[in-house]
C-alpha cells in the first residue's frame, strides 16, 4: 500500500490501482490515512484514474468538523511530504528471503539455511486464517419528503442486524428542495448478507424510506 509520490503518474497508478479492490485507504470507514493521502494529492486527479476519481470525491463531500472526527493513523510522511504506508510490526511474508541472495555461493550451508526459512515461512503461512469475502457498500437512502424525520430513518436503519453485516459511517447529502438523503456505508461478508435483502428491509420502513439504492460497491 506504499503509493510513493501521489502528485506523479506512477503514484497515482498505484493509488488508483489499490481503489479498484478498496473504499478506504485502511479499513472499512474513513479515517485519518484517507486524509493523508487527500491532502498530499492537493486536487481531484484526472478522469482517466476513475477509482482515486471516486474516492477523492466521496472525502471531499465530508466538511472539515467530519474529517477531524475521524480515527486511525494518519500516514508516516516521505521525503516531500507524500504518504507512504508505514512498514509492518514484526515483518511480513515479504521479510522471508526464500532464496538468499543472488550472489551467494551455492553451498551446504546455504542450502540448508534456505530449507529453514521455507519451513518458517510455510509455517506461519498455515496459521493464517482463511481470507472471508466481504463487500464494502454506500447506500443512498431517499426520504419521502423535507418533513421525514431523517434521524429516526437512520436509527431505523440501523436498527437492522444481520450476521455478517457492520454499519459503517454516515451522513445527509442535500437533493433539493430542502430534502436530504441519508448516505450511509456498511460492510458485508458475501456469503451471509445478501444486498438484495439488505435494501428489501431497509424500505420496509415504508412510514421514512421512499427508495433505496447502491451508490458505490467494492469488493474488500
Amino acid at each position: 500500500m506504499a503509493f510513493g509520490d501521489v502528485k506523479t503518474a506512477n503514484g497515482l497508478k498505484e493509488l488508483d490501482k489499490f481503489l479498484a479492490d478498496h473504499s478506504y485507504v485502511e479499513g472499512y470507514t474513513p479515517s485519518k490515512a484517507d486524509l493523508s493521502v487527500f491532502d498530499a494529492l492537493g486536487k481531484a486527479p484526472a478522469a482517466t484514474y476513475v477509482h482515486a476519481l471516486r474516492w477523492y470525491n466521496h472525502i471531499a463531500s465530508f466538511n472539515t468538523k467530519e474529517r477531524s472526527e475521524w480515527g486511525g493513523q494518519a500516514l508516516p510522511q516521505v521525503a516531500g511530504g507524500k504518504p507512504t504506508a508505514a512498514a509492518p510490526a514484526g515483518g511480513d511474508d515479504d521479510d522471508v528471503d526464500l532464496f538468499g541472495s543472488e550472489d551467494e555461493e551455492e553451498s551446504a550451508e546455504a542450502a540448508k539455511l534456505k530449507e529453514e526459512r521455507l519451513a518458517a515461512y510455510n509455517a506461519k503461512k498455515s496459521k493464517k486464517p482463511a481470507l472471508i469475502a466481504k463487500s464494502s457498500i454506500l447506500l443512498d437512502v431517499k426520504p419521502w419528503d423535507d418533513e421525514t424525520d431523517m434521524k429516526e430513518m437512520e436509527k431505523n436503519v440501523r436498527s437492522i442486524e444481520m450476521d455478517g453485516l457492520l454499519w459503517g459511517a454516515a451522513k445527509l447529502v442535500p437533493v433539493g428542495y430542502g430534502i436530504h438523503k441519508l448516505q450511509i456505508c456498511c460492510v458485508i461478508e458475501d456469503d451471509k448478507v445478501s444486498v438484495d435483502l439488505l435494501t428489501d428491509t431497509i424500505q420496509e420502513f415504508e412510514d421514512y424510506v421512499q427508495s433505496v439504492d447502491i451508490a458505490a460497491f467494492n469488493k474488500i
